[in-house]
């Protein structure tokens, strides 16, 4: 068995705003907000177009409105959303032995020790066209040897498009990115190290666990570990119905 692991993070692109199109295509191509009402709502989602005006989630539906006074604003319909989220669940627990859901859009593959029998790029490319076509909702993946790792590559291949970063190229893929892209790394921590220069996840490699630990703490050990796209692996598991299916926890960061 390959000791190399193969995990594919999948996100679907604005899926909020992409299920609303399809049950109203006039929305294609205009930019659309999804979210409460401008007096007191705040973003759930937004289009690509509205994003290039600075748009973003959790943002309050007023400044939105001012920074993008042409966007549609949809109070959209968590049913509508839930469905097309199990329709894509559906076809991926039909397809993969191994997977996680870890929020109504995203998901994680864990396609490690199937390069025996299959090309796993080609395995997660068909996936990702197969849901494409039966759902008609656009949907972007990144593929590596862990999750965090993967869960960038997504980012950078969006919208509607994959990324594979190939086996020991993960500190090279990650290296020119600036520090903000690490998912879970807080904008006050980011800010901290800006304050020491560091702007770039490549300056965050060459940083010592020492330093880190003596600036962050305990904290400073889960800092340094992921701009190396480390793999760290863990035994624990749930049996908790929807979310890790179908039968353990993926255990790469």
């Amino acid at each position: 068995m390959s000791d190399k692991r193969y995990i594919v993070h999948i996100d679907l692109d604005s899926f909020f705003v992409s299920v609303e199109r399809k049950f109203d295509p006039s929305l294609i191509g205009k930019p659309v907000i999804i979210g409460g009402s401008a007096d007191r709502g705040v973003v759930a989602s937004c289009s690509y177009e509205a994003r290039k005006y600075g748009v973003h989630s959790a943002m309050p539906t007023r400044q939105a409105l001012k920074l993008c006074p042409h966007a549609i604003l949809v109070r959209g319909s968590h049913g509508r959303y839930s469905e097309a989220s199990a329709e894509v669940t559906q076809i991926i627990h039909d397809s993969v032995p191994l997977y996680q859901k870890t929020s109504i859009d995203e998901f994680y593959l864990d396609l490690t020790g199937m390069d025996r029998f299959y090309d796993c790029h080609q395995l997660a490319s068909t996936l990702r066209r197969k849901i494409i076509k039966e759902t008609g909702l656009p949907i972007s993946f990144g593929m590596s040897s862990g999750k965090t790792v993967s869960k960038m590559a997504t980012n950078q291949a969006k919208p509607n498009g994959e990324l594979v970063v190939p086996h020991g190229r993960e500190m090279e893929f990650m290296a020119p990115l600036p520090i903000s892209k690490i998912p879970m790394l807080g904008e006050k921590t980011c800010h901290k190290l800006y304050q020491y220069g560091i702007e770039k996840i490549g300056d965050l490699q060459k940083v010592e666990l020492r330093f880190l630990q003596t600036v962050f703490g305990k904290a400073g050990l889960y800092i340094w570990k992921k701009p190396g796209g480390l793999i760290i692996a863990r035994s624990s598991h749930t049996l908790n119905g929807n979310q890790f299916l179908p039968r353990i926890l993926l255990n790469a960061i």
